[in-house]
């Protein structure tokens, strides 16, 4: 099974926020955990998933 990652502009549009907004949640440690390739940070589209679960069971308490 192989994974997909996910670009910062396309975490961004995904939660509809600027990319800088997705730079400075990785900058304070919030939002889904990514890795560096080289220069760039990917995240994996399953983290970003359990990610945006938590923040529906955090609004939903």
């Amino acid at each position: 099974m192989s994974k997909r990652y996910l670009t910062t502009a396309e975490v961004a549009e995904r939660f509809r926020a600027p990319e800088s907004t997705v730079r400075y949640w990785r900058h304070i440690g919030y939002g889904p955990k990514s890795i560096k390739v080289g220069r760039r940070a990917l995240y994996d589209e399953t983290e970003v998933q359990r990610w945006e679960r938590a923040l529906e069971e955090e609004s939903a308490a």
